[in-house]
């Protein structure tokens, strides 16, 4: 911040202890608020965006969200009285690390909660043996697949190790059964959704928290987000912004749809 040299007040000279005590006062605001920031955005909420078309039509690819971390967060002896704190519900969208691949972040729908029992049967959902409503679900293809849409039974394509075993040692009476501190997790897109169907359950620790809003939303192909900073995805942005922000999605509030 630029300063004027030999400002008087009365007349008189001002004093050089006072000339500095304005920008030492502003820089040290500044650097309270940039801390203050930087700890809401990655302590308290996290920016996310959508790359994959896995929940559709719930998020778009391109969707921009804030992603509550508190909300999930275990309790402390003095926090559980003074945070909101929830647990994790059938129904609630959730952000997790992928369990093949921490370093990836995934976006799904918890289905499945410890000690359910989960199947899917031509496509419906059955859950502790009640056929559940899911108006949230799309199925963007008309033919059955053996796997996808009668859940569980022999895998018909590679699905990974941790699948496998969850289908030698978690199905009980054709069921699958969510053993604890683990979570069972599909896409609203269920036709397309790379989900716990392949890759099995989604441990407690992997769950970072849950989406509260779509602060943005760019119709982008999902190469362009993967890396965001690339000169295609900027050139895009320059040229297209005001006609490719879906404007209606903006601050759109993220909900979840309780399971019975």
């Amino acid at each position: 911040m630029a300063t004027q040299a030999g400002i008087t007040t009365g007349g008189r000279r001002a004093a050089a202890p006072k000339r500095s005590e304005r920008p030492r006062g502003a820089i040290a605001e500044w650097t309270v608020t940039i801390v203050l920031l930087l700890f809401g955005t990655t302590t308290l909420v996290q920016a996310f965006v959508i790359p994959t078309g896995s929940m559709e039509d719930t998020l778009l690819i391109g969707d921009h969200l804030l992603v509550d971390k508190l909300a999930y967060a275990p309790p402390g002896p003095l926090s559980r009285h003074l945070l909101p704190y929830s647990e994790i519900r059938r129904g609630d969208i959730i952000v997790f690390r992928y369990p093949i691949d921490v370093r990836q972040t995934f976006v799904k729908r918890c289905i499945g909660v410890p000690g359910d029992r989960i199947r899917i049967e031509n496509k419906q959902l059955i859950l502790n043996g009640k056929r559940v409503q899911e108006p949230y679900k799309f199925h963007k293809t008309e033919y059955f697949d053996s796997y996808r849409d009668n859940f569980p039974s022999e895998p018909n394509v590679r699905v990974y190790e941790p699948a496998l075993e969850m289908l030698r040692h978690h199905v009980v009476n054709g069921e699958v059964v969510v053993p604890p501190n683990h979570y069972f997790a599909l896409g609203d897109n269920r036709d397309s959704s790379l989900d716990s169907r392949y890759w099995g359950f989604v441990p407690r620790e992997n769950i970072i928290g849950k989406p509260l809003i779509i602060y943005w939303s760019y119709d982008a192909p999902t190469e362009n987000l993967a890396n965001a900073f690339s000169l295609e995805h900027i050139a895009d942005l320059l040229a297209n912004f005001f006609v490719k922000t879906r404007w209606r999605r903006t601050f759109l509030l993220v909900r979840s749809y309780p399971l019975e």
